[in-house]
């Protein structure tokens, strides 16, 4: 009895963590937390379900101190991926994976996401959780489309790699078999029950809101009427399961639209969208290049700029507000060891940040950012992910360390610290 009650008590203890605070609600322009305007720096962190899984790749113990890393600097909003999907043979897809075949998980991986969100609210932090992925990096839409008989998707390096790629993604967006299989997926996330608190995700103030896709794109001009539907459909969807929780779609934004304003908009006036989510490339938009990082910022500076007062209109026409949920610069020299100096990001991060600042001084619909990305403690080795490696935040099929924050970047994490004190000013 004595133990049986011990259970219960720690039980208790972890639901009371989770409904703690309410969900995050839109008014107008504006995010809304316990009645009050939310303005936020938070950083992605893809692989903390991993992290949280008892199996593969998983590490209860770094997962915490990521966490209290990122708490102590006052970030509460993490961007991550509920899972990956199993990947192609052609590209250097994240492992260990939720979904191996339709409708085949791995409840390790489940649980490391339960885990990691009842470790979250232990901290007073929310999630925004995406989906799948557009890119075959952990799998995404190249699963969907491999299970309907497309095949393998393309190795997106090399000679006309990426225009192969685009070619075969594009088919997400009009194959109907392909979304059925992902809307089946996305029925067995959403009305889940985590194991470690007792609550449904669609209770859990935890979760600031259900996220499509890493960076939907039509991948094609013809195929945006079909994206902007498919998207719609996503939407729908989502809501119909979880009425309390907000949804946006994960766009990169006009970039993530053929770089057509009127197919962004068409994406975001979707009822069902509660805000607009925005990406920032610098280096991989070729706005600057790896010799002139430093040199090139005042040009970084006038793109950034312009994208994001151009994506701020149509969030204005939406009446919704926006959120920066990526942006990354390479450190100094193009070096990726935790050795190497990060002048030239520090410089382009603050860039970011008084973006969200004059935003909340001028009642600007901009609320917050999420940089790309932690790394924390996780350390490269070799530029190139294999199983068994730390995770970062760089996807396997980029070079580890290109754009991860490291725990030992302390002029980096000093500029986030004074930029959420400035926010809660």
């Amino acid at each position: 009895m004595k133990r049986l009650l011990t259970s219960l008590f720690v039980i208790l203890s972890c639901c009371v963590h989770a409904v703690a605070g309410k969900y995050i609600t839109v008014e107008g322009n504006r995010l809304m937390k316990d009645g009050a305007p939310y303005f936020y720096v938070g950083a992605n962190f893809w692989y903390g379900p991993i992290l949280g899984s008892k199996g593969e790749g998983g590490n209860r113990e770094r997962l915490v101190y990521e966490l209290d890393s990122l708490r102590s600097m006052g970030v509460d909003n993490l961007r991550i991926l509920v899972g990956a999907e199993k990947g192609s043979k052609f590209a250097n897809s994240v492992s260990p994976i939720l979904q191996s075949a339709p409708g085949v998980y791995d409840d390790a991986l489940f649980d490391g996401l339960d885990y990691l969100l009842a470790e979250m609210a232990k901290r007073n932090m929310v999630a925004v959780l995406y989906l799948t992925n557009s890119w075959d990096w952990s799998g995404g839409y190249g699963f969907y489309l491999r299970e309907t008989g497309h095949g393998d998707s393309p190795s997106a390096e090399g000679p006309g790699g990426f225009e192969a790629y685009c070619n075969y993604a594009a088919n997400m967006n009009s194959d109907a078999k392909a979304q059925k299989l992902f809307f089946d997926y996305v029925k067995t996330v959403i009305p889940r029950t985590n194991k470690y608190t007792g609550r449904k995700y669609t209770e859990d103030p935890t979760i600031m809101a259900w996220q499509i896709a890493n960076e939907p794109r039509p991948f094609s001009t013809k195929e945006c009427d079909n994206m902007v539907k498919f998207l719609a459909k996503t939407t729908k969807l989502i809501k119909s399961l979880d009425k309390n929780h907000l949804v946006s779609l994960g766009s990169e934004g006009i970039v993530g639209c053929e770089n057509d304003e009127g197919v962004c908009e068409r994406s975001v006036m979707d009822k069902n969208v509660d805000y607009m989510t925005i990406h920032i490339w610098p280096k991989n938009w070729n706005w600057t290049s790896n010799d002139r990082l430093t040199e090139a910022l005042p040009n970084v500076y006038l793109k950034a700029k312009d994208y994001i007062a151009r994506n701020s209109r149509i969030a204005d026409k939406a009446a919704k507000p926006i959120v920066i949920e990526e942006f990354g610069y390479p450190r100094d020299h193009a070096l990726y060891s935790a050795e190497a100096t990060v002048s030239a990001r520090d410089n382009f991060y603050n860039f970011i940040f008084q973006q969200i600042i004059q935003s909340k001084e001028n009642n600007g619909n901009i609320v917050g950012c999420n940089f790309w990305g932690w790394g924390g403690k996780g350390r490269l080795n070799g530029n190139r992910w294999k199983a068994g490696d730390d995770f970062l935040c760089d996807p396997p099929h980029e070079p580890q360390g290109w754009y991860s924050v490291y725990d030992s970047d302390t002029t980096t994490t000093d500029l986030i610290k004074a930029a959420v004190e400035a926010l809660r000013k």
